[in-house]
């Protein structure tokens, strides 16, 4: 009934502005501009971790929102990586501008200021996101398992919803208690105190696998934050992180730790062709015997 109503009453010279992520479902008379920022409707990411209510929503946004796009007179992004994305669906049938905006622009920079990495806060990392697959808290946490196996243990704040992600907390709490690691769960933060939280962090770590802005990296920016990342395009679309690692590797995220930490790992060592020789000679020999 809304989308008939906007169909009757939009002029020609009125502008309607959509923060919804989806077009006028009908064409109208006046300059649609649609505001997209749900990665889930744009990229063809697999849906069946989710919910059935969540899974049913998604299904027809991303249905209204391909069928409709060239409802949209412009379409408006905060990325590059998205623009990109939503190019390649529009055929470049729809105008797309870059405009990424947030409720404070002030002390925004690509790098972080100079400081001293070693100064000691309450909480060595923190990652502030909500519980969902993309998010990729669990090869987060495995990354912590592996440095607690090396006998690293950085203190991590987290900001889990632990009534909307009852397993994803209980998994982290299991592991936790297993590894003896050093994790803090501080449940959903008011936005107004989450820079409390990051003036009593070290660094941000960011693992998340798909963004629209990835908003926490340009926080933690303004907060002067150092920050360890995801090596993926919409990181790099806004800020120029300390280190990177592949998100889909424990290992990686836990080498990246170290080399932020300055827990260097030593160097492979490196053998001749005779050592080589002269350790397979013996090996043979011991298991002959």
């Amino acid at each position: 009934m809304a989308e008939m109503w906007l169909r009757r009453s939009v002029g020609t010279a009125d502008i309607l502005l959509s923060f919804g992520n989806l077009p006028p479902l009908f064409k109208n008379r006046g300059y649609a501009v649609v505001f997209v920022q749900n990665r889930y409707l744009v990229n063809d990411v697999e849906l069946d971790s989710t919910s059935f209510k969540t899974w049913f929503r998604l299904f027809f946004e991303r249905l209204w929102l391909h069928s409709r796009i060239t409802n949209a007179d412009l379409l408006i992004v905060q990325t590059p990586s998205m623009k990109r994305a939503l190019e390649a669906l529009t055929r470049n049938r729809v105008l797309v501008s870059t405009l990424p905006f947030v409720a404070d622009p002030a002390g925004y920079v690509r790098q972080a200021v100079p400081v001293s990495l070693r100064e000691k806060k309450e909480t060595d990392f923190i990652y502030v996101a909500s519980g969902d697959r993309h998010k990729n808290h669990r090869r987060l946490i495995e990354a912590w398992c592996l440095l607690a196996a090396e006998g690293f243990y950085p203190s991590l704040t987290l900001t889990l919803d632990s009534g909307n992600f009852v397993e994803l907390c209980g998994w982290v709490m299991r592991k936790t208690k297993e590894h003896g690691l050093r994790i803090n769960n501080v449940s959903v933060i008011a936005h107004d105190k989450i820079g409390e939280l990051y003036s009593r962090a070290g660094a941000l770590i960011y693992a998340s696998t798909m963004e629209s802005f990835g908003l926490p990296l340009i926080e933690a920016r303004q907060a002067g934050l150092p920050i360890l990342a995801s090596e993926l395009d919409y990181v790099r679309d806004v800020v120029d992180p300390e280190q990177t690692f592949d998100p889909e590797s424990p290992i990686s995220i836990a080498r990246a730790v170290r080399r932020f930490m300055g827990w260097e790992a030593p160097a492979a060592k490196l053998q001749d062709a005779r050592t080589f020789l002269d350790h397979v000679l013996k090996s043979a020999e011991n298991n002959q015997d």
